[in-house]
């Protein structure tokens, strides 16, 4: 590299002024999984979140959480799906309760209350059709 000052040229090596061999600092990539990945998008969808304090929580970079958020979002406007939370609650039911209803073609409603074994509702679905 040659730089001009005044009068005088001077030729200016560029190697040492940046070390292009160096070995990264890093180390390898992390691999995120799929499922910590939705899980962080969902939570900055959450009222009142920050991207990036979601992304310091779990000790990732704002600018690939926003990428998450994108990618996650072209997904899902394709589709009708998209990312909902779930809760899987057993229901406790007494023995003996609920209502069972059949509405048939012809306008015909079957109501059945109580409880059913499941033979007897299978052999009478069966003679329905």
């Amino acid at each position: 590299m040659i730089l001009g000052m005044g009068s005088s040229m001077e030729e200016v090596s560029a190697s040492t002024l940046v070390d292009t061999k160096q070995e990264s600092k890093r180390g390898p990539r992390r691999r995120w999984p799929e499922a910590l990945k939705r899980r962080m998008v969902a939570e900055t969808h959450e009222p009142g979140a920050s991207v990036s304090v979601v992304a310091r929580r779990h000790d990732v970079n704002a600018n690939q959480l926003f990428k998450w958020i994108q990618q996650y979002a072209a997904v899902t406007a394709g589709s009708q799906a998209g990312l909902v939370p779930v809760e899987v609650r057993a229901a406790e039911r007494p023995c003996g309760s609920g209502t069972i209803e059949i509405d048939l073609p012809d306008g015909t409603r079957m109501r059945i209350s109580g409880a059913v074994e499941p033979s007897m509702l299978r052999q009478v679905l069966e003679q329905l059709r």
